[in-house]
């Protein structure tokens, strides 16, 4: 083995001894270890082994740009070399300040005030401590219950894991809490017969019917995502979030949009709330692709209106103490800067509204296939959903296990995909050509092929 081999084997060896992963199945814990990667460039990452993979999942949603591009390295290196760091307690630095302007030209209504984060589950955390400050700022303690939905992902803080509707991140920690209260998710292949129209009216009364349950006045937050990402890329029936929005305002509840996965170009829009969804939050969290994940940079915008309640004259002597040690950290928000410069300059939101239709199409072609139930997709996000029985709308084991085959086999055919259980889900980068597209849903057919034979065998039980 030459020197480049034996260091990658002491770099596995090094994970199973060391490294403790997201997700990690303890069982296995030491025995094993994920695939170690190399480098990346474009849409693809490739492995210590030489295998070439396209990425699939876009990292975690998050690399809409791509791999290797010199145009962000240099700015974080200039960066760095100018300023590395400074306390955001003490003083402000000239990039978070321009990404600040930046993004507040950026964001629907006057939402033109900007807070950053470490990343995704800081700024959600951080809106939600935003409403909370808000309200005992306005002398109203009781009014701090949040409502969400099931299949929801808002992160891994415990305020925000707590506000995930994921169960299966559930056991054997202390999710639950009394403050957070759960509605239906606005999955379709749940509304049990009834029409998208009908869906939507049930799904709007059992908010007003949640609310009047919980008593308008202890309710302080609604947190959703556009589309629920984690959740299956569930997208809701049209017109959804602007009636629970107008519910929402008549009982002075704080509307989050959580646009952690969909800001910045996933949906071909700088914000997807708005434009996409038809919606004008009160307050919107960023995070994944303002950096294109070249660095953790997370953040939130917030509503003039409402800081103007609990700001100036209103302020009531109080201070919004939250914060972070890396808050508008330097070297982050340059690379945020330089990586807006990039799909600005090459037209990148504009690309993506002009090929989602063919992704969208290409994915449809996997309909008639076997274990396929559903298909769906908005911009360049898109979920294959398979089930051994394709007429069933709640998973169960054996389905969870073709998801995972499906992903094995893609693998070795050269496509990493996102097994969120036994839905496939492609999210790839926004760089990606109509031919790249057509290679992915290439693989992700053969995949499910081969694991259809393979269940007809009985060799998945």
């Amino acid at each position: 083995m030459d020197g480049a081999q034996v260091g990658a084997l002491e770099r596995e060896m090094d994970a199973r001894r060391h490294l403790l992963s997201p997700a990690e199945e303890m069982a296995k814990l030491g025995s094993t270890s994920r695939p170690l990667l190399a480098y990346g460039e474009g849409i693809h990452v490739v492995g210590t082994n030489g295998r070439r993979l396209i990425d699939g999942p876009a990292g975690m949603w998050c690399t809409q740009i791509g791999y290797a591009r010199r145009e962000i390295a240099d700015a974080m290196s200039e960066q760095a070399l100018r300023l590395s760091y400074n306390s955001p307690w003490y003083t402000v630095n000239s990039p978070a300040a321009e990404l600040s302007a930046r993004i507040a030209a950026m964001t629907p209504g006057d939402l033109d005030r900007v807070f950053f984060t470490t990343g995704g589950s800081t700024a959600v955390d951080t809106a939600l401590r935003f409403t909370e400050f808000f309200n005992n700022v306005l002398g109203r303690p009781l009014k701090k219950r949040i409502i969400v939905r099931k299949d929801g992902y808002h992160g891994s803080t415990s305020l925000t894991a707590a506000c995930s509707g994921r169960e299966g991140n559930w056991p054997n920690f202390d999710i639950r809490q009394d403050r957070i209260a759960f509605i239906s998710s606005p999955n379709m292949r749940l509304a049990e017969g009834r029409s998208e129209a009908e869906f939507l009216d049930f799904l709007v009364d059992e908010f007003s019917s949640k609310l009047a349950e919980l008593g308008p006045d202890t309710v302080a937050a609604f947190l959703a995502e556009p589309l629920q990402a984690s959740g299956g890329v569930i997208i809701p029936p049209t017109g959804y979030h602007a009636r629970i929005k107008a519910i929402c305002e008549a009982n002075d509840i704080v509307y989050i949009s959580d646009e952690v996965v969909t800001a910045f170009g996933r949906c071909g829009e700088w914000f997807a709330s708005e434009k996409v969804f038809g919606v004008v939050p009160d307050i919107i969290t960023f995070a994944k692709g303002v950096t294109s994940g070249y660095v953790p940079l997370g953040g939130l915008a917030i509503s003039e209106r409402l800081l103007a309640r609990v700001s100036g004259d209103n302020a009531r002597g109080s201070s919004f103490t939250n914060g972070y040690t890396y808050t508008g950290h330097p070297v982050s928000c340059a690379a945020a800067l330089a990586n807006i410069k990039v799909i600005e300059g090459e037209g990148i939101l504009e690309h993506v509204r002009d090929v989602s239709g063919y992704f969208a199409e290409a994915l449809n072609s996997l309909s008639g296939l076997p274990l396929v139930a559903d298909v769906r997709a908005s911009g360049l996000v898109g979920c294959v959903e398979c089930l051994a029985d394709t007429e069933r709308a709640v998973a169960g084991d054996l389905d969870r296990r073709l998801g995972a085959r499906i992903d094995a086999i893609c693998f070795d055919l050269g496509l990493i995909v996102r097994p969120i259980g036994h839905m496939c889900v492609l999210s790839p980068p926004l760089i990606i050509t109509r031919a790249q597209i057509d290679e992915m849903v290439a693989i992700l057919r053969q995949g499910i092929l081969r694991a259809a034979d393979e269940l007809a065998r009985g060799e998945i039980f």
